[in-house]
């Protein structure tokens, strides 16, 4: 038998059944699993055997933690009971109505509305696609329709981006701010007990973030066992019967993620339909937050009140800020925990390769330019054109295998993978600690005058600059040298520093071939909802001085 053959049948599931055991560990510690009286155990067993981990979560918590507040929102606090009898009427409707593996798709901001749709569709055995909040009519229609949506449950806010998409069973309106609304009629109509167990539970597909095109669907079997949460409560300090406050958009992996862990715990996830840096803070000290989920560019956002207006604020229950979904700058980072405390958790990973590390405070502190070690079940290896493993410290293509392996787009096509790890589409390097370092998306290296430049170590450094709040460079063309650097700089209100300033910035801590020919200075840097910058449009930007 071929060595990969005996690989794959004895070290493979002994590998499989060591993750479980950690994980198991991890998850017991956090208060996600513990001990339960008898019929509580045989209820939380049915409920996993019926519906699978997603459809079953929101269930297990009201078994587990009934009248413990499941949401906050604008329209008050909601109990985990009714939160799951919201949830087995909504699926028992489905049911009622469409066909197992029909196609509904969730077009709402953060509130109970998008959560109470995807749980009942996973137990109706319905497939739910997330779509993008900031879409265009044009964008909406199109993804929906690639898609194959046939029922759009959308925010009123959204009435006028989907007036043009006519969804084969129509559409069903949720406006948190009123008494009442479409989707609480609906609701309504269906019979307060759990469904029966779907053939098939309905699959979620998330969008990828879509800074170079038209977002992917990108579709994810039910991860089996604990290894993903596992991963996440070994490295990062989230506990049972706590609150969770949730500021970006669920649509996303980065806030879906967080909301799926605090449930699983029965904490009180915090709402708000949009982002207010003085809300978040209101929200901390009021539902004594202990875990907040930030994209990078909100977390610099609250850090911008300044000192004294985040101090007017007790936050001393805190203990993990959560970041990810993009770029989290050095400087960012430390000034986050010199204001926070040691509470700063930056995940690396995306839609694609799910979750692939994740650096802790001590990271942060001691290198806080990396994305820390691999996670729980994360293989990462740093290969070079030909596929080749590179030595520690040497920069090459990041590829990355996980629990939660990715489906492929939903229109066909997916990433490389090589020796059964998917390409991340970054490059970085690993240090002699084992952390990851990622030095920018490997199509955006240029090569100027023959020497190869990474944009992402030009934005790091000009981020650090006193009077700068944020930056982003990319490659543009060049006669003499083939492409020459651009920089985008976003200066502190009243500063008054110049392009020939900030040049000399780099040229003192950089190489020579490494300063930017220009500098443009902008008000605001363009971005997708997720905060990630849209480097397209920067390239069609006009210099400013």
């Amino acid at each position: 038998m071929p060595a990969f053959d005996l690989e794959n049948l004895l070290v493979e599931p002994a590998r499989r059944a060591g993750l479980e055991v950690r994980s198991l560990v991890a998850v017991v510690r956090a208060g996600a699993v513990g001990v339960e009286l008898p019929h509580r155990l045989l209820l939380i067993v049915k409920a996993l055997n019926d519906y699978g981990p997603f459809g079953a979560a929101a269930k297990i918590a009201a078994i587990r933690h009934g009248k413990h507040p499941a949401i906050s929102d604008e329209r008050g606090e909601l109990a985990y009971k009714d939160f799951d009898r919201q949830i087995d009427q909504l699926a028992n409707v489905f049911r009622e109505r469409f066909a197992p593996g029909t196609t509904i798709g969730i077009l709402c901001r953060n509130h109970r509305g998008p959560l109470i749709a995807a749980f009942a569709a996973s137990r109706a055995g319905l497939n739910a696609v997330w779509l993008n909040t900031a879409f265009s009519a044009r964008q909406a229609g199109e993804v929906a329709e690639r898609e194959g949506v046939q029922l759009l449950v959308h925010d009123a806010d959204f009435a006028d981006v989907v007036a043009q998409f006519e969804p084969t069973h129509g559409k069903v309106i949720v406006d948190i701010a009123a008494a009442t609304d479409e989707f609480d009629a609906m609701i309504a109509e269906g019979l307060p007990k759990a469904p029966p167990s779907p053939a098939k539970p309905g699959r979620i597909v998330l969008l990828t973030s879509g800074t170079t095109g038209t977002p992917k669907g990108a579709p994810r079997s039910e991860p089996k066992g604990f290894s993903v949460p596992g991963a996440v409560m070994e490295r990062m300090p989230i506990r049972a019967r706590e609150s969770a406050l949730i500021s970006p958009p669920l649509f996303h992996g980065t806030g879906l993620l967080i909301a799926l862990m605090a449930i699983a715990l029965g904490d009180k996830l915090v709402l708000r339909r949009k982002f207010d840096p003085a809300q978040v803070l209101d929200d901390i000290e009021a539902h004594k937050v202990a875990t907040i989920c930030f994209v990078p560019v909100m977390l610099q956002r609250l850090l911008a009140l300044g000192d004294d207006e985040i101090g007017k604020r007790d936050t001393s229950s805190l203990r993990v800020v959560f970041c990810a979904g993009s770029q989290l700058p050095a400087a960012v980072a430390t000034k986050a925990q010199e204001v926070l405390g040691d509470v700063v958790y930056n995940l690396y990973g995306s839609t694609e390769v799910a979750l692939a590390t994740m650096a802790t405070p001590k990271d942060v502190r001691e290198s806080p330019t990396s994305v820390g070690k691999p996670l729980l079940g994360a293989r990462i290896k740093i290969l070079d054109e030909h596929g080749s493993d590179l030595p520690t410290g040497s920069t090459g293509r990041i590829f990355v295998g996980t629990t939660m392996p990715f489906e492929g787009y939903t229109g066909g096509g997916g990433k490389e993978i090589v020796g059964g790890l998917m390409s991340s589409g970054d490059v970085g390097h690993f240090d002699e600690n084992g952390r990851l370092y990622v030095d920018g998306r490997d199509d955006d290296m240029i090569v100027s005058g023959g020497e190869n430049v990474f944009p992402k170590e030009i934005e790091e450094l000009l981020a650090s600059h006193p009077a700068v709040v944020e930056a982003a460079a990319i490659g543009v063309d060049d006669d003499e040298f083939g492409k020459r650097l651009r920089a985008f700089v976003v200066t502190k209100p009243g500063s008054t520093c110049t392009e020939d300033e900030m040049k000399a910035f780099v040229k003192h801590n950089l190489a020579r071939y490494k300063v930017p020919r220009d500098i443009v200075f902008l008000d605001v840097l363009p971005r997708n909802p997720t905060g990630k910058i849209l480097k397209r449009e920067l390239a069609d930007q006009e210099d400013r001085g």
